[in-house]
């Protein structure tokens, strides 16, 4: 039982972990066509930059979520356990 679930968490955070790879891919590759289309078009005004920097931010959030989130919660939750400890 413990191996299982060991398992579905290890194939969850593989998971998390490809979902970003497949963002980062998808980020870069309609960013430059954007760029692509805005110096071809308008290159006076450089408009690619909001989509760039709007999905950039996205791009970062989900980052954060998977590389860094479940160590930020798992050392405030044994945090939190070491406090429950010495209360008692």
């Amino acid at each position: 039982m413990r191996h299982d679930t060991a398992g579905r968490r290890a194939r969850l955070r593989a998971g998390a972990k490809l979902g970003i790879y497949i963002h980062l891919t998808a980020y870069v590759a309609v960013n430059l066509v954007l760029v692509g289309v805005n110096l071809s078009t308008t290159p006076q005004y450089l408009w690619f930059l909001w989509p760039l920097l709007g999905w950039g931010i996205g791009l970062f959030a989900h980052w954060f979520a998977v590389f860094v989130g479940p160590r930020l919660m798992r050392r405030l939750v044994e945090q939190e356990l070491e406090k429950e400890h010495q209360g008692r």
